[in-house]
């Protein structure tokens, strides 16, 4: 039977796993109870032929992800409220919530993803390019040199931010989740039992992580953005980095997924290296309850994805 490839999130108290035709997240509560949600996903390209591209399916794969993402914290914030919090939600919610539930709304969610999109793109991209422009008088107008500068200036801010959040406690807990995932993957990817014990034993890095396809992008936008003449205004420089952003996150997803099957080659092994150190920033060592959480998630995320084919998977 041929392997099939499986992802995830680390959540509020809980893990998100992904299928290729299912989607499982597992919270657990204040009381210790394991609560899950899981739905059958039909992948895109069943219906759009032209998401299977390649550089196309990464850019996709990305605001796919971004949206199930965003739902998994949702659901995970919600369920893993303490009923006096939930208590108190709701009654802030009375007067305006005509649903009367806690989750958000279609609209509240879209508002939710374009802050959060606009947030990352003012923060990692239109920023550093407003500094680099600033320090033009000292760097000079060479291209190559601003875009370096603007590509270093990017990642610094981008590893401050991991570093900034790193330090907070209740990020710290997702943090051990993420870390959960992660060996619980590596446990399913050898073929070895879930059982806690199994899967303890698995490193908490792992080459696929969505970590190190941000850093990649960091590093992909470099070379991209040389492209863009240094003769444009600001603000076409500006535009010209949101509107790259997919191509951007096409390249850099085909050079992750290319990596993950070449992993033992010493050259690729020096350029994920990068993104395994910055893992040890975003993951932490998990107890035996949070493996349980992620056990669960990626088993229930099977077994709703048992008895289904695609290009990927024969069961």
């Amino acid at each position: 039977m041929d392997k099939i490839h499986v992802g995830g999130q680390a959540v509020i108290e809980g893990v998100m796993m992904r299928a290729p035709r299912s989607v499982a997240i597992a919270v657990r509560r204040p009381d210790g109870e394991i609560v899950v949600r899981k739905e059958l996903v039909v992948p895109l390209s069943e219906r759009f032929p032209i998401v299977k591209l390649p550089i196309i399916r990464g850019a996709v794969a990305l605001f796919t992800s971004l949206i199930i993402g965003i739902k998994a914290l949702n659901f995970s914030a919600n369920e893993a409220m303490t009923e006096e919090e939930k208590d108190k939600e709701k009654e802030k919610k009375k007067d305006g919530d005509k649903e009367g539930g806690s989750e958000l709304s279609s609209w509240a969610m879209a508002g939710t993803m374009s802050i959060a999109f606009g947030f990352g793109i003012c923060l990692f991209f239109l920023f550093p390019l407003y500094l680099t422009k600033l320090l033009t008088p000292v760097i000079g107008d060479n291209n190559i040199v601003f875009n370096l500068v603007d590509g270093v200036i990017r990642v610094i801010v981008f590893l401050a931010y991991i570093w900034g959040i790193s330090r907070m406690e209740d990020i710290q807990r997702v943090f051990q989740y993420h870390g959960a995932e992660h060996k619980s993957i590596f446990a399913f990817e050898d073929g070895v039992e879930l059982s806690i014990e199994n899967v303890r034993r698995y490193p908490r890095l792992h080459p696929r992580c969505g970590t190190s396809f941000l850093l990649i992008v960091m590093l992909v936008s470099i070379a991209v953005f040389s492209l863009i003449p240094k003769l444009w205004p600001f603000y076409l420089k500006a535009g010209s980095r949101i509107v790259l952003l997919p191509m951007i996150a096409g390249i850099s997803y085909e050079f992750l997924k290319w990596s993950a099957t070449h992993d033992s080659h010493p050259l690729v092994k020096m350029v994920i290296t990068p993104g395994l150190a910055l893992q040890r920033l975003t993951t932490r060592e998990p107890d035996d309850s949070q493996i349980e959480v992620a056990i669960r998630s990626l088993n229930e995320a099977l077994e709703v994805n048992a008895g289904y084919k695609d290009d990927r998977l024969v069961v």
